[in-house]
């Protein structure tokens, strides 16, 4: 089984999120929208748009959505089978979060690295 397939998302914490926000959009030119990140679609070599896109977003500093992580950080993975590698990973004895959401924007569930960094895994929906 193929475990992760891509960066689907780079979520971090800041002190002060819109001044953050309007830095990198100021400086490194980073659509950022009201929602407080932006998508990058994707493309192929020739620049093509492709299924699939990265998220990036900037949130306040007080939030609690990289809990159980102390981290300022949660980076989103793209997988193909979700249930089939959280069972993969309990079995390997993986700290895994016990809870798997499900919506329209895909299947979700967490696990916990080593340094207590939560991950995101994402199953996105079909054809994306």
């Amino acid at each position: 089984m193929k475990r992760v397939t891509g960066i689907g998302g780079i979520f971090f914490k800041a002190k002060d999120a819109p001044t953050l926000r309007a830095w990198y959009k100021r400086h490194l030119g980073i659509d950022v929208q009201e929602w407080g990140g932006t998508a990058f679609s994707w493309s192929d070599a020739e620049g093509k748009p492709t299924a699939g896109m990265t998220i990036w977003s900037v949130g306040p500093a007080e939030g609690d959505q990289f809990a159980p992580s102390q981290a300022s950080f949660m980076v989103n993975y793209r997988v193909e089978d979700l249930h089939g590698l959280v069972k993969l990973l309990k079995k390997e004895g993986c700290e895994v979060l016990d809870r798997i959401d499900e919506s329209e924007f895909g299947k979700f569930a967490w696990v916990i690295d080593p340094e207590g960094n939560k991950v995101e895994l994402w199953q996105p929906p079909a054809g994306q």
